[in-house]
């Protein structure tokens, strides 16, 4: 039963690793076979069929709604030109190279994910980098690694959310273990970055600037979620780098710094979109009444229990709550608005502009919105049984040892579907299902899936592709990960180990 309940899992990561699918196509393939084995061996009757479908639309809407405006904010902001003025305004910073990796391919790396995402850090940074200097396999390797750490909260917490959505669990138990661990894989990929560029004559040299910098994105991140906002936590972790970072860049300038006049109007300008979005976010989760009245509407239904034919049980209880106007993808849909008014009033955009935003939108959501569409129907599906029973397996095969190898799941995941976001749609549940039945702290084991995928999401064939492309490295993909690879693997047993610790000792 083990391997017929791994069977769709192993099916997509086949098809997208040894055959090259795309999520969308894997992820349906992956879909029916779930379904098959759920009707023929798990007894799937067609009352748990039709809720775990109605359970998987609110789950779906849930998560595209804040995928969709998120790269929507990005697409408003790009066309207006303010994401070329954010990136041509920090390398007249300083002239160090340490300093310009930190500033531009971890800070900014990890502020562009907070806003954007989807491949965007290492798509924007590494042709700036390559122009600056950089070794074109470096100038893909430093954004890929320095932006890892904000990936759960970044997107506007679009893998976050995929999380509780799959979990049930809400923030408040989440955000605390997961923020802890993010901070410390911040601390990381800082040092992984500076050690790229220089090796030890680098670190000895750029020490203080990383564990200034590390504890104040790590703490902005952490305090933001923990305090409800966690849709905003990666972009307030970048922006806190960026106002620690600047200076620092100053202060560490070398020797060739050529600082150019910097044109902070429209630096200021470029950032309004997400200082509206900052704004709205703090008024609705801070401000009860506000709060209250956003909360009015709300699109849920309570599904009762049922059971399948080989006796597992779904117990009853509430799907996934939407209050659609408080909800992260509302805001996301009305900071966008926002930023186009000011842009527009501004001058910035050109004959268009409108057009090219919804359709560049349109064509890069729609192929990741199947794949999530499906595998987050093929997860539900899983519920009725199959999930139960990996998590059986998991707990008697590995046992005690189950803390340390839960970031590399969470990994995996990650490299083989392509994002953070899909594995935690796919291996949260069975995560939890795990730590629930070894009687391991959920959030920590939890914590350490979402880090795990966020580290492996970087070397996600696709994401490569897309560094590889915009710094002339086409066809040499496999040096880049070459590159990578170890470095990631470093990184997650460090996890595993701060895992195994915090399950065990504290």
């Amino acid at each position: 039963m083990f391997i017929l309940a791994v069977a769709p899992i192993l099916v997509i990561l086949i098809l997208m690793v040894g055959f090259r699918w795309k999520a969308s196509r894997a992820g349906g393939l992956g879909y029916l076979v779930a379904l098959l084995i759920s009707c023929i061996w798990f007894g799937i009757n067609l009352e748990t069929l039709a809720y775990a479908h109605a359970k998987a639309v609110f789950l779906i809407m849930d998560v595209l709604l804040i995928i969709w405006t998120a790269f929507l904010l990005y697409r408003v902001v790009a066309e207006a030109g303010g994401i070329e003025i954010l990136s041509t305004t920090l390398p007249h910073l300083t002239g160090d190279k340490g300093m310009q990796a930190l500033l531009i391919g971890w800070i900014f790396a990890s502020f562009l994910q907070g806003v954007g995402g989807f491949g965007v850090p290492t798509a924007v940074i590494a042709p700036i980098l390559v122009g600056l200097g950089f070794s074109p396999l470096n100038a893909v390797v430093i954004p890929s690694l320095g932006h890892t750490w904000a990936v759960t909260f970044g997107s506007l917490g679009a893998s976050f959310n995929a999380m509780m959505a799959a979990t049930g669990l809400g923030w408040e138990v989440l955000a605390p273990s997961a923020g802890i661990f993010l901070g410390i894989t911040g601390l990381l990929v800082g040092i992984a970055v500076a050690w790229v560029v220089g090796g030890w004559k680098t670190l000895r040299k750029l020490w203080i600037p990383i564990l200034a910098i590390a504890a104040g994105m790590s703490t902005a991140q952490y305090l933001t979620a923990t305090l409800g906002l966690w849709n905003i936590g990666g972009l307030m972790g970048g922006t806190a780098g960026l106002i620690i970072g600047i200076p620092l860049a100053w202060l560490f300038h070398g020797k060739n710094n050529s600082s150019g006049k910097i044109n902070w109007r429209k630096l200021l300008i470029s950032l309004a979109g997400y200082g509206v979005l900052v704004l709205l976010t703090l008024l609705i989760q801070l401000v009860p009444p506000v709060k209250a009245f956003l909360s009015q509407v709300n699109l849920g239904f309570t599904f009762p229990e049922t059971t399948t034919a080989a006796g597992y049980v779904v117990p009853a209880g509430p799907g996934r709550q939407l209050y659609i106007f408080r909800h992260a993808g509302m805001i996301l849909l009305v900071s966008s608005l926002a930023a186009y008014l000011i842009f527009n009033k501004a001058g910035w955009y050109k004959e268009g502009a409108l057009g090219r935003i919804v359709k560049s939108t349109g064509s890069r959501v729609i192929g990741s919105s199947v794949g999530i569409t499906s595998i987050v129907m093929m997860a539900v599906i899983m519920h009725a049984g199959m999930t139960d029973t990996l998590a059986q397996g998991f707990s008697n095969t590995i046992g005690w040892f189950y803390p340390a190898v839960a970031p590399w799941l969470g990994a995996l995941g990650a490299v083989m579907t392509g994002s953070n976001a899909n594995s935690n749609l796919v291996f949260s549940a069975l995560q939890l299902r795990t730590a629930e039945i070894l009687g391991l702290p959920a959030a920590i084991i939890l914590a350490a899936q979402t880090t795990g995928g966020a580290l492996g999401s970087v070397a996600a064939p696709t994401k490569v592709i897309v560094g590889a492309s915009t710094a002339g490295m086409e066809g040499k993909e496999g040096d880049i990960l070459r590159k990578l690879l170890p470095i990631i693997c470093i990184l997650l047993l460090i996890i595993s180990l701060i895992t195994a610790l915090a399950v065990y000792l504290l």
